[in-house]
């Protein structure tokens, strides 16, 4: 191992080693998940092997005294990671990102006339597409469909770190980005509070609970596809109000 990893060990903390062959699985889990809706000329492996940094780097920044799992954490800097690299890659089209976000305005703009989560019906006829073309176009953004720092104004700190995980570990480089961190955190968890029960239990079981996609298909009783487009759906309901929330 890295010799990086293995300074300023603590007996204290962590078996870092027992962690890492413990939790190598994640890492396979996340970039299969990630790779089974990108292009396929993104090669898995290129994803594994960012994960894999993640995994190292969650092993490193582990602190017991956070009352986080590490499982938890890990999966986090791990999904971060392997975004980091998908978004060095810029592997995404221009029409993939066109697409990304006439969906984030389509969900802002009816919200903000209704008050309220808009339905898929009504995001349909402001695109003026069908409900299936609207499902689709979820499916095809749906690798895109992730909240990150930079999606709220927070540039240059630590990359691999996904706006989700503000609400569970907030860190710091300065007291400023601390108290931008706990901000995002209220923010976030507000935003999610206001998602359809769905689509808020789908973040939940996704995010804290880890199930995989086809997992929460099980428990819902829905097909994993749908799974897939219910989520990407919320994540562009809440980058929207994130957004505007934060004056991005």
């Amino acid at each position: 191992m890295n010799t990086k990893y293995q300074s300023g060990y603590s007996e204290a903390k962590v078996d870092r080693d027992k962690l890492l062959n413990d939790n190598l699985h994640i890492v396979k889990i996340i970039a299969y998940q990630v790779a089974m809706n990108l292009p396929p000329h993104i090669d898995v492996n290129d994803l594994i092997g960012a994960g894999m940094i993640g995994l190292l780097e969650a092993i490193e920044r582990f602190d017991t005294s956070k009352g986080v799992q590490f499982n938890t954490y890990a999966s986090i800097r791990v999904r971060g990671a392997i975004m980091d690299e998908l978004r060095s890659m810029d592997w995404m089209t221009r029409s993939m990102r066109d697409k990304s976000n006439q969906l984030e305005k389509a969900y802002d703009a009816v919200e903000r006339k209704t008050g309220r989560p808009a339905e898929v019906d009504e995001v349909a006829r402001y695109l003026e597409i069908t409900t299936e073309s609207l499902y689709s176009l979820l499916s095809q953004v749906s690798a895109v469909s992730v909240l990150n720092l930079e999606d709220m104004g927070i540039n240059h700190i630590d990359e691999g770190m996904d706006i989700l995980e503000c609400i569970k570990d907030p860190e710091g480089k300065d007291p400023m980005t601390v108290v931008k961190f706990n901000e995002i955190k209220k923010r976030v968890a507000e935003a999610v509070e206001t998602l359809p029960e769905k689509e808020k239990l789908i973040i939940s079981l996704y995010y804290y609970d880890e199930l995989t996609l086809k997992e929460i298909g099980k428990v819902l009783d829905i097909t994993e596809s749908r799974v897939c487009q219910l989520h990407s759906q919320s994540m562009h309901r809440l980058k929207a109000r994130l957004k505007k929330c934060m004056g991005v």
